[in-house]
């Protein structure tokens, strides 16, 4: 990496240059941004990949958000803005960014800026954003899971799937997952999971009930849209809440409503990324207080790729054929001398 004192005017990022494919993520060369007042300006040596992305590409570009993918990064302070006070220039740090992240240097707003927790490198740590933000705040803002109250995550080795079952399971929460083969319901366990069902060999809604002794689970977090509408409802306890993070193919959705009655259970869902800063802020807070000392230890990202920044397009593939297990990560600049 170039010397912190040293920020060109330009740098390379990936671009999303049309609706479509993989093929449509482009590096182009473009601005480094400028730091507003309240802004922290990160030279990236990381950025995660996540399913937003893939959606974000498939939409194409638009008049609300960068062109630039990549919601979590992971780098060296480079400039703050003259609000900025708790950070300075040369920190480890990693960071939610509001699109940008697949790129040289990143904008994050200060409030969603955290240091690199000891227990991890300063390369690892751009996994951890995005899950945690999203745990965090779907299970504990938005479903108010109460303690001991038990989940099921489908999705179980996804990014957001592996860091949640580590953390919820660490606060004392069974939880449950479903994933696509033996060897990710194995990856899954390993991970904390009381019991993962291949939603691909069995009715998972059946053997979550028989799992649980007809109780069912009192959260639910979906990252399959539209598709398991009925068998949500089936598998929730009396009360329960169903989560969605993301519409899939589509934004309908159809459930039993007289079972969905007599349980009285709530279905609601959730966007991070238009979360209000203050929010996500809080959340991060909330973070560093009681999940940061845990990191390294009890709670790893479970990165199972990592590609080159011009490779952004071999990560969108890799994540829509959904055989990848953990988070894909992309090396953006060497970190610096330790």
């Amino acid at each position: 990496m170039n010397p912190i004192d040293i920020i060109p005017n330009h740098q390379i990022g990936i671009q999303i240059t049309a609706a479509g494919g993989p093929e449509v993520l482009v590096p182009v060369e473009m601005p480094v941004p400028e730091c507003g007042p309240l802004d922290v300006l990160i030279q990236v040596v990381s950025a995660g990949v996540n399913r937003h992305d893939v959606n974000q590409r498939r939409r194409g570009p638009d008049n609300i958000h960068s062109p630039v993918p990549g919601l979590e990064v992971s780098g060296v302070v480079a400039r703050i803005g003259v609000d900025v006070h708790n950070i300075d220039v040369g920190d480890h740090v990693c960071a939610l960014v509001n699109g940008g992240g697949y790129a040289q240097y990143a904008i994050a707003d200060v409030g969603q800026v955290l240091p690199v927790p000891s227990g991890l490198s300063l390369q690892d740590a751009a996994a951890l954003p995005e899950a945690l933000f999203t745990t965090v705040h779907n299970f504990f803002g938005v479903a108010k899971l109460l303690p001991g109250e038990s989940v099921l995550i489908h999705g179980g080795t996804s990014g957001v799937g592996s860091m949640a079952i580590q953390l919820l399971t660490e606060f004392g929460h069974p939880v449950y997952a479903t994933c696509g083969t033996d060897e990710k319901c194995a990856m899954a366990e390993e991970l904390g999971a009381t019991k993962a069902f291949n939603y691909r060999k069995m009715p998972f809604e059946k053997a979550l009930q028989a799992a649980t002794d007809g109780k069912g689970v009192n959260v639910i977090l979906d990252m399959a849209g539209a598709t398991y509408g009925h068998q949500n409802v089936e598998a929730l306890a009396r009360r329960g809440r169903m989560v969605h993070l993301s519409p899939g193919g589509k934004a309908d959705i159809s459930l039993p409503l007289r079972e969905l009655m007599r349980k009285e259970a709530v279905v609601t869902g959730s966007l991070l990324r238009p979360l209000p800063d203050a929010e996500k802020a809080e959340i991060a807070r909330w973070l560093y207080a009681k999940v940061w000392p845990l990191i390294g230890k009890a709670i790893k990202p479970m990165i199972t790729q990592r590609l080159r920044l011009d490779q952004a397009c071999v990560a969108h593939e890799m994540l829509e054929r959904g055989d990848i297990a953990g988070k894909i990560v992309l090396a953006i600049q060497r970190p610096p001398e330790q």
